[in-house]
């Protein structure tokens, strides 16, 4: 029996369907963090099945406590970061990012579902840190690139923003560095998500910033976050 092209497409639309059904439910069944809603559920398992098996993720542990507010923080090379860390983790994280990236074509309502705050790097940053404060408070994880944008380990030394200390200081919650390397796509951001990875995600002990100066919080951030430091959990 031939197939007429009205038959055709509607065969196409039954597979391309069928797909789509059979990716969200294995998403689903990956799932790990509760980020609220089956969608994002999906969404975070596929993450999680993308992150080990394309980009090849080996993590240490993370040892975010299981309730209360903490902030995560890590070396920023590429677009591909917020994603690996999203799938080393089992708690959801809400990023800061810059507003104009929050305000990218598109993605809007994905960053703003899963509680990106975002930050007016020439405005005023004031407000995104009120706001992660009050996330902190009410228990959530805040994540962050403190050199405020991507920095490779051969850019020019660059000094960390001091918001994360003034956050951990406030809210009196601990801090966790990581460490990305193994990123092949490093400098870009749309492009290394589909660049094949060897990624490697290093996850140091936590920081009491809220019992030291800024100075020196933010001089052990950076010791970690930039490969200055052997220790590791």
């Amino acid at each position: 029996m031939m197939l007429t092209e009205p038959g055709i497409l509607t065969y196409s639309i039954i597979i391309a369907l069928c797909l789509v059904i059979g990716l969200l439910v294995l998403g689903y069944r990956h799932n790990e963090a509760h980020w609220g809603g089956v969608g994002f559920a999906c969404l975070d398992g596929l993450n999680l099945l993308m992150c080990r098996h394309f980009h090849r993720l080996q993590h240490d542990p993370v040892p975010l406590p299981e309730q209360g507010g903490c902030i995560v923080v890590c070396n920023h090379v590429s677009g591909l970061d917020p994603l690996l860390m999203i799938a080393a983790t089992k708690r959801p994280l809400r990023f800061m990012i810059a507003r104009e990236e929050y305000e990218r074509f598109g993605l809007q309502w994905l960053f703003s579902g899963v509680g990106c705050i975002p930050v007016e790097r020439k405005g005023r940053p004031e407000q995104a840190l009120r706001e992660a404060l009050r996330s902190l408070q009410a228990g959530e994880v805040v994540a962050l690139f403190p050199h405020g944008r991507i920095h490779l380990d051969s850019d020019p030394p660059r000094k960390l923003k001091g918001g994360v200390a003034w956050l951990a200081q406030q809210a009196g919650v601990p801090v966790f560095p990581m460490r990305l390397t193994g990123i092949a796509g490093e400098g870009h951001t749309i492009l290394s998500v589909f660049v094949r990875s060897r990624a490697r995600l290093q996850v140091f002990s936590e920081v009491a910033c809220s019992d030291m100066k800024s100075a020196d919080c933010l001089e052990h951030i950076a010791e970690c976050i930039e490969g200055r430091t052997g220790e590791n959990t």
